[in-house]
């Protein structure tokens, strides 16, 4: 096969007026090829064999149409069980080669800018930042704490009902947990839970925060996102790969599905010689204490019509004469009691707070006996009143009606009074 600068020298010799001969003498080829290249322009190539995706093209046709940005790492996954078993980068080159991405002009994007990788110390950091959620399958916005080893890139992240101090610090030790430790110093954006605004200071919350943990907090500078560069991409990541695809339809689904992700998908990267997940257990970590930060988690429900209210996964009873109001779940991280306040600040009902996702239904004896009370009294024997009577006006209502119409009689003017008023005008 003659290159591109091999078929150059042999045009320029053949248009000097060399014979083939002497091309082919002069650059060691045969003089079938030099003949078939200068009779043909280029030799005819054989033809390729057809891709490896060919079997699976309606499929891959199907799932970008639907979803242009969908990770290769993604549709990889998706294309094993249907039997496709070459690597990766086959299948990224034959989707380059075929062109079966389709192209996005919103998101198309460029020039370049200069970056350097920054050298973290194992153990050393711990990068933090929320995703939020807006759109999720049961209707209401969720939001997810990343928590990323700066190190190996271990991900493991929790889901909050927002992104206050309280949340933040259950979801914060939910991450920690997972990881089964902590680094010697957090990096975060300037948040408000965390920062002052307009200051560099921390606030007396998060500096408690902190000290619990026996860590430091490092806070980013203004408009430089990059610094904690590893927990963005792994923002990027985790919906690319996890929560576009995701099949869930509760927050407690999508923890279990995202735990899982973290395990089974994330911690199976590559990294040199090593996967992430082995990566980060060389990592040295420190311990935890016992206890979560005591943090208040305060939030909003509606009870139901079986005066219940849901949290976590689970529900819990309150009075009946509650159902259908407002009321706040408080529970501080940790603890194992939960209270429920009304909307005028009036403890209703106190339980044992079960596991989260479990599923149950913690009814005290009380509230069950009120309940009961309550429906039975509602209970009647009496048959439907009849929809289609015939009930005309009684005699009281008919001389109410008189009275009333008589209370606000108005002199309706005639035609003669309008003659009246034109004339005088």
């Amino acid at each position: 096969m003659l290159s591109r600068e091999d078929v150059v020298e042999i045009v320029a010799l053949h248009r000097r007026g060399w014979s083939i001969s002497a091309i082919a003498r002069h650059t060691g080829r045969d003089r079938k090829t030099i003949r078939a290249w200068l009779g043909e322009g280029e030799r005819r190539r054989r033809a390729r064999a057809p891709s490896v995706l060919e079997p699976f093209r309606a499929f891959i046709e199907r799932r970008l149409g639907d979803d242009p940005h969908l990770d290769a790492t993604v549709l990889l996954r998706e294309l094993r069980p249907l039997g496709f078993e070459r690597s990766y980068q086959t299948l990224t080159r034959e989707l380059r080669r075929l062109g079966l991405r389709p192209e996005c002009p919103v998101c198309k994007r460029g020039g370049q800018r200069l970056t350097i990788e920054l050298v973290h110390e194992p153990g050393e950091e711990l990068q933090l930042d929320w995703l939020e959620l807006q759109e999720t399958p049961w209707g209401a916005p969720a939001y997810l704490l990343v928590g990323t080893l700066s190190h190996s890139g271990r991900i493991r992240a929790v889901l909050s009902d927002g992104m206050d101090f309280a949340h933040l610090a259950c979801a914060l030790d939910g991450v920690l947990r997972r990881l089964g430790g902590t680094t010697r110093s957090w990096r975060t954006d300037r948040m408000a839970t965390i920062v002052e605004p307009g200051s560099d200071r921390l606030r007396p919350e998060a500096a408690e925060l902190a000290k619990h943990y026996g860590v430091s907090v490092a806070v980013c500078p203004p408009r430089r996102a990059q610094r904690k560069g590893v927990v963005e991409a792994s923002i990027r990541y985790i919906g690319r790969s996890w929560w576009r695809t995701a099949r869930v339809v509760s927050p407690v689904e999508a923890q279990r599905s995202l735990d899982r992700w973290c395990v089974e998908v994330a911690d199976q990267r590559r990294r040199g010689p090593l996967t992430v997940g082995l990566k980060a257990a060389a990592e040295p970590l420190l311990a935890l204490p016992p206890a979560a930060y005591p943090a208040e988690l305060r939030v909003e429900r509606v009870v139901g019509s079986s005066a219940l209210v849901s949290f976590e996964g689970n529900r819990y009873s309150v009075p009946p004469a509650l159902a259908g109001q407002t009321v706040t779940v408080r529970v501080r991280v940790g603890e194992p009691i939960l209270q429920i306040v009304s909307a005028a600040g009036v403890l209703v009902a106190s339980h044992r707070r079960v596991p989260a996702g479990a599923g149950q239904l913690v009814r005290s004896s009380a509230h069950q006996a009120v309940l009961e009370r309550a429906v039975l009294a509602a209970f009647t024997t009496k048959p439907r009143c009849a929809r289609k009577p015939n009930r005309p006006p009684t005699a009281g209502a008919l001389a109410l009606a008189a009275a009333h119409a008589a209370a606000v009689d108005v002199e309706i003017p005639s035609l003669e009074s309008y003659a009246r008023l034109v004339a005088a005008l």
